[in-house]
């Protein structure tokens, strides 16, 4: 397996530390109902998921309070995949969607879940600023209902939606 560091490295560097402009991030949070495997299944662009296929997040709670994160996509041009290992911990509140994630030591970028399924975590919108944004679900797929919503909810927060990449998961 190809490990994929550099996608960590390019996330903190393309992730600012705050949150942005028009985006809140949840309240009510519950780390343990959140904890597990995600499927991704629309994406901005980036470098360091560029030709992926078939992403997910697998987040589980360390004895420590912090989060491992487990992310793993199959790149269509070497045909392997990919992994990356990081950790996360709370930005501040623990009741809050705001978290910071770091794959290299000291280094941590935002982590804002500013949309939730509350009752059954089933789907997650999450950004790490305004040039990272994810829908990430329970299963590979939703529905076109959370399809539209995702889009209307970051069209109006400004993000470019014609820009979105809906991942292959089969």
């Amino acid at each position: 397996m190809k490990s994929i560091g550099l996608i960590a490295l390019l996330f903190l560097l393309s992730a600012c530390g705050g949150i942005p402009e028009g985006i809140e991030p949840v309240s009510g949070f519950d780390l343990e109902k959140y904890s597990g495997k995600w499927y991704e299944v629309a994406r901005l662009d980036h470098r360091f998921e560029r030709g992926l296929e078939k992403v997910t997040a697998t987040y589980l709670i360390n004895d420590d309070g912090t989060v491992r994160v487990e992310n793993r996509g199959f790149s269509t041009s070497s045909n392997e995949w990919e992994d990356a290992v990081g950790k996360a911990k709370f930005a501040g509140d623990e009741s809050v969607g705001h978290l910071k994630v770091s794959f290299f030591g000291p280094f941590y970028g935002s982590y804002v879940i500013f949309e939730l399924d509350k009752e059954n975590y089933r789907y997650a919108f999450i950004t790490g600023g305004e040039n990272t944004l994810w829908l990430l679900s329970r299963t590979p797929t939703v529905s076109e209902q959370i399809k539209e919503r995702f889009l209307n909810r970051v069209g109006d927060a400004g993000y470019k939606t014609d820009e979105l990449i809906f991942v292959n998961q089969e």
